[in-house]
């Protein structure tokens, strides 16, 4: 039996930032991941995504001076495996600095303090759990298995499908149907819902999708799948049954917690289908554990399982953060670009007396309309003193301008003390500038 200070289960951003984290602090730890190391978000997630984004992006260029051009998918799958390798190789790096030690292999709880992975064993006084998550499948009564792909096959597919169905208008699946409208497909977005992509602001939402639906993108919203057969998906809307068949059928209904295998009760942790139960420190119901990232269920951002694992890390050491986790900004790498971070104006009406929405549009900056990106807007919320509570965006680098205002919240600034703050000119952010001149 090896004895070790930490031991961290999933190697993803938040297991391998914890790790590093950990080991600059002093404590000596033994990371076990059963695959590559990088986690969802490297290997079959964030980064291979946003480097099919860039390449739409260079086709899209590419188009508008000449209309007959076409996308080397070759090329982009090349890329994404160039990307990835350089980036699995310096978390690698990361992973084998003095007192890191990298175990492949599958964890298994043995007790409280204890933990397996094929003939050896581990045990140390904190443990973190940080597995992520999978792929989860909507519960409809006909659904064969052959006829679908998660984004994982999606990623892996050797050729531009002419059409692709597309269940789901989350992130993963408004990101895919960006894409591969781009590349050539005919696409199509099935969702349940009344509105894609229901953590922003529905009016952003709305705006975003009509952009999309522009581009020719087919939108059935407020549709349920009633089965996926060799038929293709067959799907009720106001009553009325529909099918479409396609070439590629992506199911993007969202992920669920990688809980099995782990033997949790072996060692007392309260888990729901959804996820481990945690507090706001990220300890289980279990003394010297800590769940972080996806496997909780609360926050489903490869940024937020590494700041749970900094938090994880700091209660083990007894040190103190300010850490706002109440304020968690988010991007969709769509064309048009789409992020958000705090309140939405939907939430506002219900819950905030007296808040105000101010506006800014693309079509009236200058760096927007310099780079051909008029179509976009801003939308900042304040409470009745002012201050900024959240902001919705959609348009060119509209994750850059939350970001700022992430940080500005993070600071508890007001709308009046940003309408001071100088923005360079000429830049999108000033866009942000120009909505808090409206207060």
């Amino acid at each position: 039996m090896t004895t070790t200070d930490l031991i961290i289960i999933g190697g993803g951003p938040g297991g391998y930032e914890a790790a590093g984290y950990a080991a600059k602090h002093g404590l000596n730890v033994v990371i076990i991941e059963r695959g590559n190391v990088g986690g969802t978000c490297l290997n079959v997630g964030c980064i291979p995504t946003k480097t099919w984004c860039h390449e739409a992006d260079v086709l899209r260029a590419r188009l508008s001076a000449d209309p007959q051009a076409t996308i080397d998918f070759q090329h982009v799958r090349q890329r994404q495996t160039e990307v990835v390798t350089l980036l699995r190789g310096g978390i690698e790096t990361l992973l084998s600095a003095p007192n890191i030690r990298l175990v492949k292999g599958e964890a298994q709880f043995v007790d409280g303090h204890t933990v397996t992975t094929g003939d050896e064993t581990f045990t140390a006084p904190n443990i973190i759990i940080a597995t992520g998550s999978e792929a989860k499948m909507p519960p409809i009564g006909q659904l064969d298995k052959y006829r679908i792909m998660t984004s994982s096959e999606l990623l892996a597919i050797d050729h531009v499908p002419e059409s692709l169905v597309i269940i789901g208008a989350g992130v993963i699946g408004m990101e895919f149907a960006s894409i591969f409208q781009t590349f050539g497909s005919e696409v199509t977005v099935i969702e349940y819902l009344k509105e894609c992509l229901p953590m922003l602001d529905s009016d952003i939402a709305k705006r975003l999708r009509k952009s999309m639906e522009k581009r020719g993108i087919t939108f059935h919203m407020q549709a349920g799948v009633t089965a996926i057969t060799a038929e293709g998906v067959t799907f009720e809307r106001k009553g009325k049954a529909q099918t479409i068949n396609a070439e590629a059928i992506l199911v993007a209904t969202g992920r669920k917690p990688c809980l099995e295998q782990l033997h949790l009760e072996a060692a007392g942790v309260d888990f729901t289908p959804k996820g481990i139960t945690v507090d706001a420190q990220f300890r289980t119901s279990a003394t010297g554990i800590y769940a972080i990232g996806d496997v909780n269920g609360q926050m489903m951002l490869a940024h937020a399982a590494s700041m749970q694992g900094i938090r994880a890390v700091n209660q083990i050491l007894g040190l103190t953060d300010h850490i706002q986790f109440d304020i968690m900004p988010s991007a969709i790498f769509t064309y048009p670009e789409a992020a958000s971070v705090g309140a939405s104006e939907d939430h506002c009406k219900e819950q905030v007396q007296g808040y105000n929405c101010l506006k800014g549009y693309y079509r009236a900056n200058g760096k927007a309309v310099s780079m051909d990106e008029t179509e976009g807007m801003v939308k900042l919320l304040t409470n009745t003193e002012g201050q900024l509570i959240g902001c919705h965006a959609y348009g060119a680098h509209s994750a850059d301008m939350i970001q700022e205002l992430s940080s500005l919240m993070c600071m508890g600034v007001t709308v009046s003390q940003l309408r001071d703050m100088i923005h360079i000119h000429p830049t999108l952010g000033e866009i942000l500038h120009a909505a808090s001149m409206n207060s």
